[in-house]
């Protein structure tokens, strides 16, 4: 089941970043699919299916953040990618700023997806 769960998770994750990636490049170009239904509901259920496999691998194998120092990284790292994504998609004011968090967001979850694969909160690994 452990395996189902976390591929079920990378397939999430993928889902997600490409959702993002999408709703960014809408963004920064004002299109009006910005303002699709499927677009402002899809990403959040998504996002809470992601995190429900998250945290059910997290319970299953004994590892917490706070207590496992990549798993703090990677919790850190998501709260870091939802402000951006927040100003990258809704917030910022200006194509620019829009288009900066963007690039910050992206960047986040490249580190997220390092600390998956390493373990480690260093992105060469430890």
């Amino acid at each position: 089941m452990y395996l189902i769960i976390k591929n079920a998770h990378v397939s999430f994750a993928v889902i997600s970043i490409s959702l993002f990636i999408i709703r960014s490049l809408w963004s920064v170009t004002e299109s009006p699919k910005l303002q699709q239904k499927w677009v402002k509901v899809a990403p959040h259920i998504n996002d809470t299916l992601l995190l429900g496999c998250a945290i059910y691998m997290m319970i299953i194998s004994h590892q917490y953040p706070f207590v496992d120092n990549w798993l703090t990284a990677k919790f850190i790292a998501l709260l870091v990618y939802i402000v951006t994504g927040t100003i990258a998609i809704k917030r910022g004011k200006t194509a620019g700023v829009r288009l900066l968090f963007s690039l910050l967001a992206i960047a986040t979850f490249g580190y997220i997806l390092s600390v998956a694969l390493t373990r480690s909160p260093w992105v060469y690994g430890s």
